[in-house]
């Protein structure tokens, strides 16, 4: 596959049908996806159309992590078909329902520690030698 390196889909892993008892990696971060942790996967195949017989490809899975969907979402459509057809069902997930955007949301404050849990919190933090910092 042609294109920049940082595409959405390139694809790295292969499924049979059936969950691979690996753990899986976000495409865009290389954190690591266990099976009972939240996140986003695009799955794809190939099939022949007005060919008989109809053959159809084995299906290759992509992960992304919830920061990295929401991410991607908000962000520019990326370089080529394929990637933007995947960007278009991530944003479509995105937008659809809060449950993604409050999983990512809850993955980066127990990750950092530091993000606010309500605006009151929200003062800029101490860092040092009277530096702060401000989100």
């Amino acid at each position: 596959m042609k294109g920049r390196q940082d595409s959405i889909l390139t694809i790295t892993n292969f499924t049979t049908g059936k969950e691979p008892l690996e753990n899986w990696y976000c495409l865009r971060c290389n954190r690591e996806i266990e099976a009972k942790h939240k996140s986003v996967a695009v799955y794809m195949f190939a099939q022949t159309v007005g060919i008989k017989p109809r053959q159809k490809s084995t299906a290759q899975r992509i992960c992304f992590c919830p920061q990295c969907s929401v991410s991607l979402a908000m962000g520019p459509p990326p370089e080529g078909a394929l990637n933007v057809a995947a960007w278009n069902m991530i944003r479509d997930l995105v937008g659809a329902d809060p449950a993604l955007n409050k999983a990512a949301w809850d993955s980066l404050r127990g990750v950092v520690g530091l993000l606010p849990t309500n605006e009151s919190e929200s003062l800029p933090r101490a860092v040092g030698d009277g530096a702060y910092f401000e989100f």
